[in-house]
């Protein structure tokens, strides 16, 4: 790999152009260019890459089988929502050497300690760095680096640095005296002042002195004595200090850094929530029109697209499906210029990613545009497929008065579509098809139709009736599509496995007007809930507002990053990632009072107050990769809950210091109804002139936030990990007086 091999890159089957390929000292960044292109390349981490296929493994080289054998071709697949890589090799030998090698650097960053990663991180720099490739740096290197770094250090300062880095007094820094060097800058003086507070002899913390701090600081309870030893046998590198029953200040750090130092309660993040409760009574992770990568006119459809929700633990898929010209039904979104896939590759896909991320149930909603004839070519590919995974019977072949668990829908596939009877085998033979974008559009008054709608308006005008497949209504269970009448009608008519959709604005105003109802509903029945027609470049609306009144399938495009995504991966960071987060109790009672619009008259209603003191900042990405750039940082927080509990507050901005700022600045919030909000921290880079730009963010539910001091591991806009960029933060919860 670090010699090089001439790689096929291919975009389509009409575009495959050569590059060179090599893999470059650093042992973790690949670079590539073109023949041609003269001294332009391009480069990226392998710790980008989250696997490698082999073969005919993606769309594109599928579309090239018969030009290339499998044994010549691989797929790089990266984090978030980066397109893929294809290529193909000139032998299988090269294809191999290419798939194994990425494989055992992706495993060995996997594997990597927190201390590993660093070291690795602060290796990366120095080669950089070391532009003549000598193996040392000199200061002028030095000066750039922190640049780089995205450092603005008085030049005196930082040669003081350097020469007591120099050990070997050579005027220059070996990869040792570099780490050292790295070290005395990466200084951690708002640290080292939290070690003091608890520290007697300023160089150590006894048993009972860290005991004390877990107890005081970090509100660990009666557990702290015992937590206080496994912390320094897990984080203190000091092996005399361990003798001692001591934790140094660099153990001290280590755990600060750590996962068990960071914001999130550890135990939140492995699955720890009842799973056995009524599907309806839980938040479930959804996706729109999940099988667009970009907008909803002109937007490629691909099988990737449902491959990277699911990874992401997507549990509700959707399926547009449509006639197509040869028998075969499509997936496209109809009467628009978005490419077509076919459905039999869908529920391929679907199959074999399904439960990689998640073993709970996925519901795949069907929009089913098709006629009967390939309504059940859908139906045969759906038993033929997808096998005992497809839920095609009611459990224990019994019509319950509630819906199943997740437990016990465990590795199964539910078909989310219209149904001729109810599961008791009442006919209804003749149903309008679901020829809109989704139920009620017919009722829908709140936005503009499009035309698709527009055709189902003026079907349902005219009264005109359409034969559903028998076979794949026999296929629906759980999931039966039925129009909304409002909250008193589901009431009446109760049917646990009946649900509808609402588009944003109709289940908006439902919540706002008649928020308590709502949330009963939403203890009985599921709902699912989808972006406006206008939302053609596939934007999202702010899912907290369905939330709030209970509503389980708020779909979003998975596709657009942004906030609305932020907020739905904060809220499924915890349990597992599973994709199901059980909704609180009083959600689940459907005797409850609880509005959304007043939580002061709910019983449940326990006010607190959250203080967080925003300490400093450390090394924090570059947002402009122009020489000399430098960012000027600030912190803003976000709450998102109920109305009450909207709320933001910001530091001021630190100019030129993206390595380490401090700010020292406290924001308070009240949090009405703790159980429904979610926290997002942000970090900008201010600009006077024009809007600031994003440096990163991590978001979580307030229930799962740890008191005390903490670290905050930011998020890219795209949702990866960006190590070693954090915040370091002091927060205190308490009862409001």
């Amino acid at each position: 790999m670090m010699a090089g091999s001439t790689l096929r890159k291919v975009k389509s089957r009409s575009w495959k152009k050569q590059r060179h390929f090599r893999l470059l000292e650093d042992g973790v960044t690949i670079w590539y260019k073109s023949r041609w292109a003269g001294i332009g390349h391009s480069t990226f981490s392998v710790s980008e890459v989250e696997a490698v296929r082999e073969g005919h493994q993606s769309e594109v080289l599928l579309s090239i089988a018969e030009e290339y054998p499998a044994d010549l071709c691989f797929t790089l697949v990266f984090h978030g929502r980066q397109g893929n890589l294809d290529l193909v090799a000139d032998s299988a030998q090269e294809a191999q050497a290419w798939i194994q090698g990425v494989r055992k650097i992706i495993h060995k960053a996997e594997t990597m300690d927190d201390k590993e990663r660093l070291d690795q991180w602060v290796s990366d720099w120095f080669l950089k760095a070391d532009k003549n490739k000598d193996g040392r740096m000199i200061f002028k290197e030095a000066r750039k680096l922190l640049k780089m770094m995205n450092v603005d250090m008085n030049e005196e300062h930082a040669f003081h640095l350097f020469m007591m880095a120099d050990k070997s007094e050579s005027d220059s820094l070996e990869i040792e005296e570099f780490v050292q060097f790295y070290k005395m800058l990466t200084q951690r003086d708002e640290v080292w002042k939290v070690f003091q507070d608890y520290s007697e002899d300023a160089e150590k913390l006894t048993l009972a002195e860290l005991e004390n701090f877990l107890r005081q600081e970090q509100q660990e309870g009666d557990r702290s004595a015992q937590y206080a030893q496994q912390l320094i046998d897990r984080y203190e590198p000091s092996e005399m200090a361990r003798k001692q029953g001591a934790m140094s200040l660099d153990g001290f750090q280590v755990y600060l850094c750590s996962q068990e130092g960071s914001i999130l309660k550890p135990d939140h993040r492995d699955l720890h929530q009842d799973m056995s409760q009524p599907l309806s009574h839980y938040f479930i992770s959804s996706s729109h029109n999940t099988y667009l990568m970009e907008d909803q006119l002109q937007g490629q459809s691909s099988l990737e697209a449902y491959i990277q929700a699911l990874k992401r633990g997507c549990r509700c898929v959707e399926v547009d499906c449509w006639d197509g010209s040869d028998g075969e039904p499509v997936v496209y979104h109809g009467h628009t210029l978005t490419s077509k896939i076919l459905f039999k590759d869908v529920i391929a896909t679907l199959g074999e990613y399904a439960f990689k991320a998640s073993d709970f149930p996925v519901i795949l909603s069907l929009e089913n545009h098709c006629g009967v004839e390939q309504q059940n070519v859908m139906a045969q590919h759906l038993k033929r497929i997808l096998g005992d995974m497809l839920l095609s019977t009611p459990l224990d072949g019994q019509v319950l008065q509630q819906l199943p668990s997740p437990q016990e829908l465990k590795g199964k596939i539910l078909l989310k579509a219209k149904k001729m009877r109810g599961l008791e085998g009442c006919p209804d033979e003749t149903l309008t098809d679901e020829v809109s974008n989704e139920d009620d559009m017919a009722n829908e008054d709140a936005e503009s139709p499009s035309a698709e709608d527009a055709e189902c308006l003026d079907l349902s005008e005219k009264k005109t009736k359409s034969k559903l497949s028998r076979e794949l209504s026999d296929l629906v269970i759980y999931c039966k599509s039925v129009h909304f009448h409002g909250f008193e009608h589901a009431r009446l008519h109760y049917k646990c496995y009946e649900m509808s959709s609402l588009s944003e604005s109709k289940a908006r105003k439902l919540a706002k007007d008649a928020g308590t109802d709502f949330v009963r509903h939403s203890t009985r029945q599921l709902s699912r809930i989808y972006p406006g027609d206008l939302r053609t470049d596939s934007s999202n609306y702010n899912p907290q507002d369905l939330w709030n009144v209970g509503c389980q399938i708020v779909a979003l495009n998975f596709q657009t990053a942004g906030l609305e995504m932020d907020l739905n991966d904060g809220l499924f960071s915890q349990n597992g990632r599973c994709g199901y987060i059980l909704k609180p109790d009083f959600m689940r009672d459907s005797g409850t009072m609880f509005d959304p619009e007043k939580p002061e008259e709910c019983q449940c209603y326990r006010p607190l107050r959250l203080s967080i003191q925003v300490i400093s900042g450390q090394q924090l990405p570059k947002v402009k990769q122009r020489e000399g750039s430098i960012v000027d940082p600030l912190v803003r927080v976000e709450v998102y809950g109920v109305p009450q509990d909207q709320a933001k507050g910001e530091t001021n901005y630190i100019p030129n210091n993206g390595f380490n700022p401090v700010w020292n600045e406290t924001l308070n919030f009240v949090i009405h109804t703790p159980e429904l909000a979610l926290v997002r921290f942000v970090v900008e880079d201010y600009d006077k002139a024009s809007r600031n730009d994003f440096i990163g963010q991590f978001t979580l539910p307030f229930t799962c936030i740890q008191a005390g001091y903490r670290h905050i591991h930011l998020l890219s806009k795209d949702g990866m990990t960006i190590p070693p960029s954090s915040l370091f933060v002091n927060i205190s919860i308490s009862e409001l007086s």
